[in-house]
């Protein structure tokens, strides 16, 4: 099997810290790649070598059997290499035309921009991906983060490509735009394409992929044919453990009413009606568009109820402002943890502290001591991990950037979490993790409601589903009574079913 792209014996350290060690992968030619292995494994740091962005520690990167130098993302992407990010590198104030072709765009004579044929193009590769019904004049930052994705897959599209780096392509797209990718993903391989394809997705990458490449504390620990896999042998290559065994489930028994919502409606919901007890983990199970993520930044005061009632702990909130619900126990991560969830030009322990930072100050002036000793028992609390609290938040992990989020949360002294695709984008041991903090805060007494796409994860860790399509909640099922087919089902009915309400 030809490898077109090749890393050998390749290592990176950044400080002390070795992140890869004499890694040797191959890509083969005109397959789908995949990579896999739990957040900090190695995997990404890898494809930034291979994309230009980051250079080797030692270790040399062969393209077509000759030594090349990928000294920049340009001197990659001249050589027909690109690559499309887990988190978005769009321009959220600038339009999708200007964004698929920012930095690249297409001049007439060598000087003047040509609009009408970046347009055409634009639209080409949109409808593509089966999305060309995008205005091209709207600001990419008005769209929900699904569709921005596809908007940078798109405009990775654009390149003139002999390998394709895919870091968590699909991880804010719903089942739809999934199958509309794999069959672009076909068309690339049927045209000779290379194709790396990191992914946390256990069915996804094994409907795809050709051949997985497994990373583990910095080291390449398996490669093998695909076809000659199986779900179980993948994840004990990544964790050392049975899929079987990942999700913990809440066993805490219920407790008193924490959240009441009846009757709620706000753009993009109606009617919806909920509970959520202490000690209960609630999942909220639907398609893309749906209306769950605007359900819970209205329950969190980010967008203004038309009617209904919410009440938290028996006490009516009449207040639908942020500062109102946090202060009667609510708190929310929210979906997309880079755009509204971090504060990426700050360190970790200032993530952590920023919504409580207040409780710190004596006087006008910050206790430093008390931010650090806080901060610290955060850290220790969740497991995160990190080059030390004063390292820059962008540069752990996604896994351990969620739980940086939470910890925020949770230092808010809330009585219910609201939690919006708390997994996404991270691997199948970081989820693991969430999953048993979610469970563990369920047992100190909390009450849970959660957002997941991921049939599994939403059967495997909640007391409670309910289901969402076109802004209602159509169906309601226990841990008991619930199975995929009635979840499908239900996330696409247009009305209630009968006796789930």
């Amino acid at each position: 099997m030809t490898g077109v792209l090749e890393a050998i014996d390749i290592s990176k350290n950044y400080g002390g810290v070795r992140a890869l060690k004499d890694v040797t992968f191959t890509a083969h030619q005109g397959k789908v790649n995949v990579l896999v292995g739990e957040n900090g494994a190695g995997k990404s740091t890898l494809m930034k070598i291979l994309s230009g962005s980051e250079q080797p520690t030692s270790g040399e990167i062969r393209l077509d059997g000759e030594p090349v130098v990928l000294g920049s993302p340009r001197a990659a992407q001249a050589l027909g290499i690109g690559i499309i990010h887990q988190e978005l590198s769009l321009f959220p104030n600038l339009s999708i035309a200007e964004n698929m072709f920012a930095g690249r765009e297409l001049r007439r004579g060598g000087l003047f921009v040509d609009t009408a044929e970046q347009r055409r193009r634009a639209v080409e590769v949109l409808a593509r991906l089966g999305q060309g019904h995008l205005s091209l004049d709207t600001a990419v930052g008005d769209f929900p983060i699904g569709q921005q994705q596809l908007v940078e897959i798109g405009r990775a599209l654009l390149e003139d490509v002999r390998v394709l780096i895919m870091d968590e392509p699909t991880s804010a797209l719903s089942n739809h735009e999934v199958d509309v990718l794999f069959g672009v993903m076909a068309d690339l391989r049927a045209q000779d394409v290379t194709v790396i394809y990191i992914s946390h997705k256990l069915d996804e990458f094994r409907r795809i992929g050709d051949w997985v490449t497994v990373f583990r504390d910095g080291s390449l620990v398996a490669h093998e044919s695909m076809d000659k896999t199986d779900t179980g042998w993948i994840v004990r290559q990544m964790v050392g453990r049975d899929p079987d065994s990942l999700y913990v489930r809440n066993s805490s028994p219920v407790g008193d009413l924490l959240l009441e919502v009846r009757e709620l409606t706000a753009p993009g919901f109606h009617d919806v009606s909920l509970s959520v007890r202490a000690g209960e983990v609630v999942g909220i199970y639907g398609l893309m568009g749906a209306g769950r993520t605007e359900l819970m930044e209205c329950l969190m005061g980010m967008r203004k109820a038309e009617a209904g009632s919410v009440a938290v702990r028996g006490k009516p909130e009449t207040r639908g402002t942020v500062q109102a619900r946090m202060a009667a126990g609510l708190a929310l991560v929210p979906e997309d943890r880079q755009r509204d969830g971090l504060v990426q030009t700050m360190s970790v322990r200032d993530n952590i502290l920023l919504a409580t930072v207040a409780r710190f100050t004596r006087a006008g002036l910050l206790s430093g001591g008390a931010e650090q000793r806080t901060a610290d028992a955060k850290v220790r609390e969740l497991a995160i991990k990190s080059p030390g609290l004063a390292a820059a938040v962008t540069s752990l992990s996604g896994g351990n950037q969620q739980k940086v989020v939470l910890a925020r949360a949770l230092l808010t002294e809330p009585v219910v979490l609201l939690l919006d695709e708390p997994t996404r984008g991270i691997d199948v041991g970081a989820k693991s993790q969430i999953a048993a903090l979610m469970a563990d805060l369920a047992a100190q007494g909390f009450g849970v409601l959660f957002i997941s796409s991921e049939l599994a994860e939403v059967m495997a860790m909640a007391d409670r589903v309910l289901v969402m399509a076109r802004g209602r909640i159509t169906a309601e099922f226990t841990a008991q009574n619930v199975t995929e087919e009635a979840l499908v089902t239900a996330s696409a009915s247009e009305s209630v079913l009968e006796g789930q309400q």
